[in-house]
């Protein structure tokens, strides 16, 4: 009877010892615009997640379970965000990779606070989308990007300095991304002395913009600084170098992709956009960025990023010992630094980035690079 007991501890403790190992994949649904005309930027969701789901799994998984991708499709739109949201958490996806554009992030992760879901968003930098969550005690809607009102309070004031005196105009798209960063880059840079000579918003999707080049001529444009996307930003400078109309645009992360480039042609030669501090050329992002242009692809914009949400996925199930989503989350926000291809990133109480940093960047010949400011 001792040596049974002694059998049954022991048969206890390996019971227990694999409690904190999951005997199904831990599957993670990567969500963004797969198609559309944003569809470049759900290919860069896309190939970092896989990136780094391989390169987790090579190295025997989390706690022996394997990584497993569900994409989804949400185009940008806030409606379909909802749908696609409402099928993963009926398909007991715990947690997800996305949204892309804060209109579909904001609306989406309502769907998944109620079900527990840990939602962390690669790209979506609208402020309401952590703030929201926070005052609504909804613990599991993170962000592993930078937000709005930090980007806008990087170049507003850059704006007011170097181009003090000029004519500047303000547009955004209309869309809670465009729409937010441009009001955040407006206010700070007033606050810094300089006042546009226009603002307001465009109607994106459109073909031609001609009519808005001849008021940007009229008002003898210097600088516009447009919060949208690539498409429309593209269009607009067409157009302007048509009408042999010259100015310098500045935009907001969105057009860190070649498409802009397709879009825009050499009149988009000089435009210039922020975007967090380069991450390719981290040390911590070497072998993963050679792996991935290894494979074809190039790892612009958003891709790191979304490699880095897999990565501190695996990283919370693995301090919480468990996948349950509230303990994963709790276990990300506890101070200690996670280590990603970004670099090592810490999450405040809000699930927002602390301590982001940015780079000017402009485009030249078909590619970009940073700037000196």
């Amino acid at each position: 009877m001792k040596r049974l007991g002694i059998l049954s501890a022991a048969a206890l403790g390996l019971m227990m010892s694999a409690s904190v190992a999951f005997a199904d994949d831990i599957t993670i649904s990567v969500v963004g615009p797969m198609t559309g005309q944003l569809a470049t930027i759900g290919d860069q969701f896309k190939q970092g997640a896989q990136a780094a789901a391989d390169a987790i799994n090579a190295s025997g998984g989390v706690n022996g379970a394997k990584i497993k991708l569900d994409i989804e499709d949400d185009q940008c739109d806030p409606k379909q965000a909802v749908s696609v949201a409402n099928r993963v958490v009926a398909n007991g996806v715990k947690f997800v990779d996305g949204h892309a554009c804060s209109g579909s992030s904001i609306p989406a992760s309502a769907v998944y606070a109620e079900s527990g879901t840990l939602m962390m968003s690669p790209a979506s930098s609208n402020p309401v989308l952590t703030d929201a969550a926070a005052k609504s005690g909804w613990p599991t809607i993170m962000r592993l990007y930078t937000r709005d009102d930090a980007q806008g309070a990087f170049i507003g004031p850059w704006i007011a300095k170097k181009y003090a005196g000029k004519n500047v105009v303000v547009l955004h798209d209309k869309s809670a991304y465009g729409q937010g960063v441009a009001d955040v880059v407006k206010a700070t840079m007033n606050a810094g002395g300089l006042k546009e000579v226009d603002y307001e918003g465009i109607n994106a999707g459109e073909k031609d913009y001609s009519a808005l080049v001849t008021k940007l001529k009229s008002l003898k444009a210097d600088v516009v600084y447009f919060g949208g996307y690539h498409p429309e930003a593209g269009l607009i400078l067409r157009q302007a170098a048509e009408q042999n109309v010259k100015f310098q645009l500045i935009m907001p992360d969105s057009i860190a992709t070649p498409e802009f480039w397709q879009v825009a042609g050499p009149a988009g030669e000089g435009t210039m956009f922020v975007f967090p501090s380069d991450p390719q050329a981290k040390p911590e992002a070497k072998d993963a960025v050679a792996k991935i242009k290894a494979g074809g692809f190039t790892p612009e914009g958003f891709t790191l990023f979304s490699y880095a949400v897999i990565q501190a996925v695996a990283e919370g199930v693995k301090r919480a010992g468990t996948d349950d989503p509230g303990k994963v989350a709790e276990a990300l926000k506890n101070g200690k630094p996670i280590s990603t291809v970004v670099g090592d990133v810490i999450f405040d109480e809000k699930g927002d980035l602390k301590n982001a940093s940015y780079d000017i960047n402009q485009w030249h010949d078909g590619k970009y690079a940073p700037i000196k400011p």
